[in-house]
């Protein structure tokens, strides 16, 4: 979003809902005046311009003499909106080209398209929102698992919002003591024992366990690679779709069915994954089977978790061997159609599964869940981190918190304690949006879709 083009109240319009055959359709408008410019059209004008807000009018959109469509106004009034501004919500039948007319009425009548995440720009600087409820509202829409969502939608209930806040309370506790003591000395030389180190602590405590929620928040936000490996007929697009619950790959007794590879998001535990079924590894003279088979070579060098199956019936050869013993990511052998007759031996690390019949499925869940989480604190706090760029921000106030500490040890003057603790200040005000420059808030906004 280009801040610098940016006018504030100008009325804006935009479609709010997919441009698909639905029940319903969402045209969105905001800003100075949409009331009555959404009145011009509307076969109601003077109910929609004196109905108080947060009601709904009944009525039709027109354009001149000519119907376009029934609709239902909803009209919230300012400051009590989601952009803080007036703001009007055309319900309609959700025909994509209804909608369409609809919104190529609101720009003739006044409007401008809205630009991606405007709205909750808006809301943003109306005061209506911090950044950290903003970034949350992305999340939510992005977000492919319930364990995903509901990481957001404690951040969009202010969770992080609150625990900053909480944070910079000690670190202005902290601040105001030692002003005072600047004002008042006792000891102009030294700060030895001038202040309560203690609310500091807890701050550079409570900024720690912040710091390290990240690697586990990203991981429930960007997700991770899982993909399924092995020779051809070991049951991997049978797995591929046991994990989907539908049919998306095809199962055949064919060897070489999968030439190319399959990818699709699916919820493992609540973590969200990419699962890609690829071409069975094996020698082969076809052209296009060898291209496929090449591409799952290189799809396992990027994947977090390999998938290695193998035929119980079959058992493993010298290529399975060779292949588990050299696989460069963390791989988890998988021995499939445990359900049927086999004398073969089970390595004692493996997991016995049956594709067809779901058995082992939970246990497998369990180590790749193991896997993606290792390093990764398991300890669920209510606030996390959202973004790479809150993360950024709570480091270096950590940093600057740390140095504070350091300092008060060190026995340097006051005036060097106070200016960490104004430098933590910031970065903890950078994260909620109390400052940030407009380059950021360009970045942040744009990666919004235009109804948001």
């Amino acid at each position: 979003m280009a801040l610098d083009q940016y006018t504030p109240e100008e009325p804006i319009s935009s479609i709010a809902t997919a441009l698909a055959p639905a029940a319903l359709g969402i045209v969105r408008v905001s800003g100075k005046g949409c009331i009555e410019l959404v009145s011009k059209v509307f076969s109601r004008p003077r109910a929609l311009l004196e109905t108080p807000g947060n009601t709904v009018v009944y009525g039709w959109i027109v354009d001149n003499d000519k119907k376009i469509d029934e609709v239902m106004c909803a009209v919230y009034r300012a400051p009590k909106s989601y952009t803080g501004e007036d703001m009007v919500e055309i319900m309609c039948h959700g025909g994509p080209s209804v909608v369409t007319a609809i919104q190529n009425l609101m720009l003739k009548s006044g409007f401008r398209q809205a630009n991606r995440g405007e709205y909750t720009f808006r809301a943003y600087i109306n005061g209506k929102t911090d950044l950290t409820k903003a970034e949350a509202v992305r999340e939510i829409i992005d977000s492919h698992t319930d364990d995903s969502r509901s990481h957001a939608a404690g951040r969009l209930a202010g969770s992080l919002y609150k625990e900053i806040d909480s944070i910079k309370k000690l670190l202005v506790d902290t601040l105001a003591a030692i002003e005072v003591e600047i004002e008042y000395p006792e000891d102009e030389e030294t700060i030895a024992d001038t202040f309560n180190r203690q609310d500091l602590e807890d701050a550079v405590k409570r900024l720690e366990t912040l710091e390290a929620s990240w690697q586990g928040e990203k991981l429930y936000q960007d997700g991770a690679r899982v993909v399924l490996a092995g020779r051809t007929n070991a049951g991997k697009s049978s797995l591929f779709n046991a994990i989907l619950k539908e049919e998306r790959a095809i199962v055949s007794d064919v060897e070489g069915t999968t030439r190319d590879w399959l990818e699709s998001w699916a919820g493992i535990n609540g973590i969200p994954v990419r699962l890609f079924d690829t071409a069975g590894l094996r020698a082969t003279d076809d052209v296009v089977e060898a291209q496929g088979v090449e591409l799952s070579k290189n799809l396992v060098k990027d994947a977090d978790v390999v998938l290695y199956l193998i035929d119980s019936v079959a058992g493993k050869n010298d290529e399975d061997e060779e292949f588990i013993k050299n696989c460069p990511v963390p791989l988890i052998e998988v021995w499939n159609k445990c359900d049927a007759a086999s004398q073969n031996p089970v390595a004692p690390d493996a997991l016995c599964v049956s594709a067809k019949n779901g058995i082992g499925l939970p246990a497998l869940f369990n180590q790749i869940e193991a896997i993606l989480k290792n390093g990764i604190s398991t300890e669920r706090t209510q606030a996390g981190l959202g973004s790479a760029r809150q993360k950024a921000a709570v480091s270096e106030a950590l940093e600057s918190a740390r140095h504070a500490l350091l300092t008060s040890e060190d026995n340097y003057t006051l005036d060097a304690v106070v200016q960490d603790l104004e430098d933590a200040l910031d970065f903890l005000g950078e994260v909620t949006g109390a400052i940030t420059p407009d380059d950021v808030l360009g970045s942040i906004f744009a990666n919004f879709c235009v109804g948001k």
